[in-house]
């Protein structure tokens, strides 16, 4: 909030700890946004398609309570096709590329994109996150060096015009006191920011991830109903 940036904060339902009201209408207040990460973070969400339309249904109904649009999987393992089901504007659970996760194949864009959605159902934007974890850099790497990383990441992100989106876990920060091996200082985030405030000012659009999902479901929605419909005249079709 010091170096004006806002954030989405996505919360597990039903996990370790309560999410109370108070909270989320003190961050939306303030400019943040809220969203669902999840229903337990027990890695078996999309364990099966039942399984997973029953505890979809429990997951919209946090969605409408929290008026939140947004959802993530837990260890970023997904369906997007299964994930039709939610009531959302758009998910999270991917990443361009991240040999670390437990599913490690990527969707190797780091633009965010529209996924179709089939059988009469909405289709929804997809976010995936184009700057490693904090967990990977200073918990599972644990080098100085990588410290840098998401400069390098972030510079040739913007050569490309792409999104640069950035998942950081307030519970692996260290606030005050000393860090340990499952902790890493605040300086380090701090620091990034700060570089990113001063290096690319005035040259980046900075929002929140629902309205960079309302901009690419317009631009996509725009340019399907550009598009002819019913057959090519001549009988003959061609691939664009």
């Amino acid at each position: 909030m010091e170096l004006g940036f806002r954030s989405s904060f996505n919360f597990i339902p039903e996990g370790e700890y309560a999410v109370p009201a108070s909270l989320r209408m003190w961050l939306t207040e303030r400019g943040f946004e809220v969203g669902v990460h999840d229903l337990h973070h027990d890695g078996i969400l999309f364990s099966s398609s039942k399984g997973f339309r029953r505890k979809a249904q429990q997951i919209n109904n946090y969605l409408e309570e929290w008026n939140a649009v947004g959802f993530r999987s837990g260890f970023m393992i997904r369906n997007l096709e299964w994930i039709q089901e939610l009531k959302i504007r758009y998910d999270a659970s991917t990443f361009d590329t991240d040999p670390f996760e437990p599913e490690p194949y990527g969707v190797e864009t780091i633009y965010p994109f529209y996924v179709q959605g089939t059988n009469g159902q909405d289709g929804y934007v997809e976010l995936p996150y184009t700057l490693p974890q904090d967990s990977t850099l200073f918990l599972l790497l644990k080098h100085p060096k990588f410290r840098g990383i998401w400069r390098d990441k972030l510079n040739w992100i913007a050569k490309c015009g792409g999104m640069a989106l950035l998942n950081v876990h307030p519970d692996y920060i260290v606030f005050r006191g000393q860090s340990n091996s499952t902790s890493y200082p605040v300086d380090l985030y701090l620091e990034f920011l700060s570089w990113l405030k001063q290096e690319y000012a005035g040259k980046y659009w900075h929002v929140q991830p629902a309205e960079v999902a309302r901009f690419i479901r317009s631009v996509a929605l725009a340019k399907s109903a550009s598009r002819p419909k019913g057959p090519i005249a001549g009988g003959r079709s061609e691939r664009g």
